[in-house]
C-alpha cells in the first residue's frame, strides 16, 4: 500500500472513531442523571499506535518455526485489524447515586473530539490538494 492510500485510510479510520466517540459522549451526557449509569469511553488511538509501532519494531533475533502451530516470538500487527472499541468505565463513581458521568469532563471531551475530527478532515483535504497539484503541474 502506498503512502497516500495508507494516510487516507488512517485518516478515515480516525474520523470513524471520532464519530463513534461523539455518539458515546452524547449517550453519556443523556444519562448523566440516571442512577447507577456507568459511562462508556472509546478505545482506538492507543491500539492503533501499538499496531503502527509493531510494523517498525522487528526483534534482532527472530525464531524459526518448525511447525505452523508454534507461537512466533514476534508478529507485526496490521493496523487495519484494529477495531473501534467501546469500553464501559465501571470502576469510578462521580455522584452519590453511583453514576460516574462528569458533565464538565464530557463537554470537554466533546470539544476535543470535534477539534480532532476537524483536524482529520483538513488533513484529508490537504492530501487531496497535494494530488491535485501534482496532476495540474
Amino acid at each position: 500500500m502506498n503512502t497516500f492510500a495508507k494516510t487516507l485510510d488512517l485518516l478515515h479510520r480516525a474520523m470513524d472513531a471520532s464519530s463513534v466517540r461523539r455518539q458515546v459522549i452524547s449517550n453519556n451526557l443523556a444519562n448523566a442523571t440516571v442512577p447507577h449509569f456507568k459511562r462508556t469511553v472509546v478505545n482506538f488511538e492507543s491500539e492503533l499506535k501499538k499496531a503502527l509501532e509493531s510494523e517498525r519494531k522487528k526483534p534482532a533475533l527472530e525464531m524459526n518455526l518448525a511447525h505452523e502451530k508454534h507461537i512466533p516470538n514476534w508478529k507485526a500487527r496490521d493496523y487495519r485489524d484494529v477495531q473501534i472499541r467501546r469500553v464501559l468505565d465501571y470502576t469510578t463513581t462521580y455522584n452519590n447515586n453511583e453514576n460516574n458521568v462528569d458533565p464538565e469532563q464530557e463537554f470537554m471531551l466533546a470539544t476535543q473530539n470535534q477539534m480532532s475530527y476537524t483536524l482529520f478532515a483538513q488533513a484529508a483535504q490537504f492530501e487531496f490538494s497535494q494530488i491535485n497539484q501534482v496532476l495540474r503541474g
